[in-house]
């Protein structure tokens, strides 16, 4: 076991009082190494705790370069870091905590061709991610590696917390969700907003998992999925048990590498040029079409009444997706609409569900509003 130096005696003080740690404990959470997938809103909880708990090796994997919109709840990372490499900016922080602590980033996107290699490394791997198939890789490549996933999940006001560990008796992540929702049925982060300090209680959850796991004491969560609920402030767990058909740890598995997880979770390919969409135009399209009623093209708003008081266009009515189904009665099916949202995420979806009811003459505004303020009109919000 490596040997603690009178500084991190010191440091780690408080630690090392707890029977529960004491100098071995300490020691094991110096020598574990942790992969942090993620230096978002899970992320930032995670390892800015476990660097100051002493855990030797952290790895972040992280692509994103810091956003304005990340630091209400992204708390690794400060205004000053706009612009900057999400994981260049995390390290930073980390480091400004705990000098101690080795962080390596690998400022990159994880996937099937390099997830093993980013995995293999470390003792423990936390999922701070926040989309379907980067969970279930995550999820596959830690089985196939006998990794511990200390998962975690956050949406609007809710979380939930895991540990997946089949090496440990438990069940996996895909034990839990088989298959994942249709692309679009859960809305990010961006389209359907999270509570501020949401990911930090989540994130806490997990950073908390992580060091029992390396000390070896207490009752981890594996077998158990616990919800949380900010807004009513209630906690609840689910048991959960290892599927025996799991197609991945279970009896039989079919699943023994990794996969194409944008195909699995049904992500259609980017087509070689993005603007060739023929269900698009762009925001140019849209003025064009405000600009001149003689077009008769309508664009319409598909957000939802709260998101119409952060930032609107004049002269564009307003028909939220989320009343659409009962509500499309009032377009008239002859007419050709032009459909806008905040990026077009939530105009494609109402384009797909109009179709679907005889409409023959709509198209999405790709980038929503956000592109309205990009290139029209910077006076109107992007949020």
């Amino acid at each position: 076991m490596s040997d603690l130096t009178n500084e991190e005696i010191r440091r780690y003080s408080r630690h090392l009082i707890l029977p529960e740690v004491g100098m071995a404990g300490q020691r094991r959470i110096k020598e574990t190494s942790v992969l942090c997938i993620g230096a978002g809103g899970l992320g930032s909880p995670i390892a800015l705790y476990l660097a100051a708990a002493g855990i030797g090796r952290i790895g972040i994997v992280d692509f994103d370069t810091v956003d304005h919109s990340n630091l209400q709840r992204q708390i690794i990372h400060s205004d000053a870091d706009v612009g900057r490499p999400k994981a260049e900016s995390a390290k930073e922080s980390i480091k400004a905590i705990n000098p101690n602590v080795d962080v390596v980033i690998h400022n990159t996107r994880i996937s099937s061709e390099n997830a093993l290699d980013l995995v293999r490394p470390y003792d423990i791997v936390v999922d701070g991610t926040d989309n379907f198939p980067t969970r279930y890789l995550t999820n596959d490549a830690c089985v196939l590696l006998g990794k511990p996933n200390v998962y975690g999940s956050i949406f609007r006001f809710e979380g939930q917390a895991s540990v997946f560990a089949p090496h440990q008796g438990g069940p996996c992540y895909r034990c839990l969700y088989p298959e994942p929702p249709p692309p679009g049925m859960v809305p990010s982060c961006a389209e359907g907003g999270v509570l501020g300090v949401l990911p930090g209680i989540v994130g806490c959850i997990q950073a908390t998992e992580i060091l029992k796991l390396a000390i070896g004491k207490g009752t981890t969560l594996v077998g158990r999925l616990l919800l949380f609920n900010a807004l009513d402030m209630k906690f609840r767990e689910l048991k959960l048990r290892k599927d025996p058909k799991c197609p991945l740890c279970g009896t039989n598995p079919t699943i023994t590498q990794l996969i194409d997880y944008d195909q699995f979770c049904g992500i259609p390919t980017e087509p070689v040029n993005p603007s060739a969409n023929p269900d698009e135009v762009g925001v140019l399209d849209a003025k064009k079409a405000l600009d001149n009623p003689s077009l008769g093209i309508r664009v319409i708003d598909v957000r939802e009444p709260d998101e119409i008081q952060i930032a609107h266009i004049a002269g564009v009515p307003v028909l939220p997706l989320s009343v659409l189904p009962q509500r499309y009665l009032e377009l008239d099916p002859n007419v050709q609409y032009y459909l806008s949202c905040k990026s077009g995420v939530r105009s494609m979806k109402a384009l797909r569900f109009l179709r679907e009811q005889g409409f023959k003459y709509v198209k999405s505004v790709k980038g929503g509003i956000n592109a309205w303020s990009e290139q029209i009109d910077p006076s109107v919000p992007k949020y």
